[in-house]
């Protein structure tokens, strides 16, 4: 009996460290991949670094230009209010006549084809 106990807790102590092997070989699988990833955005962000240093002068005067036109906003916002004032459309009250083709009236035939005849 004894020696039947031992053979199982040697078999499961084996298929323990077999599967621990394999969880643990699986990990190092994804951790490599996840390495090469980390890598490759590591590359990706120099290059972006790289471009935006000759980007990064010109935001200074960007920002200048923008402090002008947002100071300049109130200023051009009231001299839009007056043209609009000055200018509000106002629609004709009187009533228009009904549209008339340009070509005046046509007398249609096929009024005499089917034996009407208006009026």
């Amino acid at each position: 009996m004894t020696t039947t106990l031992v053979v199982l807790t040697v078999a499961d102590i084996v298929l323990l460290i077999a599967g621990l092997a394999v969880y643990l070989f699986w990990v190092g699988t994804l951790l490599a991949r996840i390495a090469a990833n980390l890598e490759d955005c590591a590359e990706t962000v120099r290059r972006v670094n790289v471009h935006a240093a000759a980007i990064v002068p010109g935001v200074s005067h960007i920002n200048r230009t923008g402090g002008v036109v947002a100071g300049a906003l109130p200023l051009l916002y009231g001299m839009a209010e007056e043209i609009v004032a000055g200018a509000t459309y106002a629609p004709p009250t009187e009533a228009r006549p009904p549209a008339r083709p340009a070509s005046g009236t046509r007398r249609s035939r096929l009024h005499d084809a089917v034996g009407f005849a208006p009026r």
